[in-house]
């Protein structure tokens, strides 16, 4: 007996004649060269662009494939469905050669035309993060979080005890006893008068009087036999989950960009604000970035001024705390936003100011913070601005602090600031 195995492939096109089978396969193949152009298009994208998809121009070469073809000569029959041009016997002329492809001239014979493919939003962040070798974990926390909350809506004939709506449930009850009871009510009065007109008339141990008195009996007993309250008549109050309104975050980047943070410093930052950007952009359907440049004063500052500003002096960390304590109060109103912030900072500062970043922190910034991560460019050594914030660091379970030395410590850093915490 001969055990045969049958391979079935989906090949229905997906939407638009694409088939995902067959694009998941050229991503596949062609891996190394999506990787390479993905990394590119991370050196030259800005922050805010990182979250968009990515032309990807391969090598017609590379995108060549083997097949089976008759070879040259040889006899062939042939069955061409639809000829209207020959007939048995005919010779059919050779078809011209072409050595190459594309409109460009060549004097060489040879051409080829590149394979433009375009990833998708998503396919892109998921080469971004592959090429970051993120850990699991973190990738789920970057995924979209959909918060919940219990909200009314209407009423149910099932559900339980604490649920009870009484005041809905005895209205039941009393419409229903009403509708019961109305026919025998109609009944009572009518017999209750026959039985006034006969006692004009008759004794009360006469025969018709003692009939309607049973007549009456019957249904007085028949209205009271309709209960008070019944199952059919509860109703609960229905819950459902509906989205939390939170749908506004921003993101306040604050950089020192004093003489002593250099370009190695600022690339390290510059970095680790792409990945705190996408998680909340994928968290959040409306976010705002507000980049702050310091040294000895503090500036509101776009993109490009924000990474790329040749500024340099002393170090004042407490104007850009003010500035930022400013702006929240100015533009973003706690109950319509989620308000985060991460700053980059060498550690260094005047001596004097550091215990004013932590007053001012405490007072007029950590209470309206959804999460504060500090990030410190630096080595071993700890500096003053450290050794201020680990106070803030035991007061506030919303405040984080991490030291980053290389650019190899990034992603790790990453992690640890945003990993997952257990109940």
């Amino acid at each position: 007996m001969v055990n045969k195995v049958i391979q079935i492939v989906d090949r229905r096109l997906n939407g638009k004649n694409k088939s995902a089978v067959n694009r998941q396969k050229f991503i596949h193949r062609f891996r190394s060269q999506i990787k390479k152009a993905v990394a590119d298009a991370i050196n030259k994208r800005g922050v805010t662009d990182l979250d968009k998809g990515e032309k990807v121009s391969i090598p017609a070469k590379d995108t060549s494939e083997p097949f089976f073809h008759h070879g040259e000569g040889g006899y062939r029959e042939r069955i061409h469905p639809g000829n209207k041009e020959f007939q048995q016997g005919d010779k059919i002329a050779r078809p011209e050669e072409s050595s190459g492809r594309g409109n460009e001239a060549s004097n060489s014979g040879e051409g080829q035309d590149e394979f433009i493919f375009e990833l998708t939003r998503e396919e892109f962040l998921n080469f971004f993060f592959e090429d970051l070798e993120l850990p699991n974990l973190v990738k789920t926390r970057l995924a979209a979080i959909n918060e919940t909350k219990k909200v009314r809506a209407g009423h149910t004939s099932d559900g339980i005890p604490s649920n009870i709506n009484v005041i809905r449930s005895l209205r039941n009850a009393l419409g229903r006893r009403i509708a019961l009871r109305a026919p025998y009510y109609d009944s009572l009065i009518e017999a209750e008068k026959q039985l006034e007109e006969l006692l004009k008339h008759y004794d009360e141990t006469d025969t018709v009087v003692i009939m309607l008195q049973k007549e009456i009996e019957q249904l007085k007993a028949k209205i009271a036999r309709v209960p008070f309250i019944d199952t059919f008549d509860l109703r609960y109050d229905n819950r459902v989950d509906r989205p939390k309104p939170v749908t506004q975050a921003v993101m306040f980047c604050i950089m020192d960009i004093s003489g002593s943070m250099g370009t190695d410093e600022k690339d390290i930052a510059k970095r680790f604000f792409m990945l705190l950007y996408l998680f909340l952009v994928k968290t959040y359907e409306k976010i705002q970035v507000i980049f702050i440049s310091h040294h000895t004063e503090a500036h509101e500052v776009d993109e490009e001024t924000f990474f790329y500003s040749r500024e340099t002096g002393g170090t004042v960390v407490s104007s850009a705390l003010n500035l930022m304590s400013t702006i929240i109060q100015q533009r973003f109103p706690t109950s319509q936003w989620n308000i985060y912030a991460a700053q980059a900072s060498d550690g260094d500062n005047w001596d004097n100011d550091s215990r004013e970043c932590t007053k001012i922190m405490s007072e007029k910034i950590m209470p309206y913070m959804q999460y504060y991560a500090y990030i410190e460019i630096t080595g071993d050594t700890n500096k003053n601005l450290w050794q201020e914030y680990l106070t803030l660091k035991d007061q506030w379970k919303n405040f984080a602090m991490q030291r980053i030395e290389t650019l190899t410590d990034i992603y790790p850093v990453f992690r640890k600031l945003f990993e997952k915490k257990n109940a």
